[in-house]
């Protein structure tokens, strides 16, 4: 079981992560949420503003946020999105 210290110090990382995404993200009216970090280390995001309804959503997740944060936080094992707008 995590402790919230652990739990604490994953979001920290995380949101570190998050944060060199940001900017581009808010560039074109969008940003990013973490909804949770369940105890099997999946981080759960919320894609906010005009990224939510995007089409190339899903390509700055994969490419750009689930990259980031797996990159900068080994132990997570897995990066979802809860709102990405599918490619046509």
């Amino acid at each position: 079981m995590e402790t919230a210290v652990n739990n604490d110090h994953l979001l920290t990382q995380i949101e570190r992560a998050l944060d060199s995404m940001r900017p581009y993200l808010a560039a074109d009216g969008g940003n990013v949420k973490v909804l949770e970090v369940t105890d099997d280390k999946v981080v759960r995001l919320e894609l906010m503003g005009s990224c939510g309804s995007c089409p190339m959503s899903a390509m700055t997740f994969k490419g750009g946020l689930e990259e980031a944060i797996l990159k900068a936080v080994p132990e997570i094992t897995k990066v979802e999105a809860i709102n990405i707008t599918p490619a046509f």
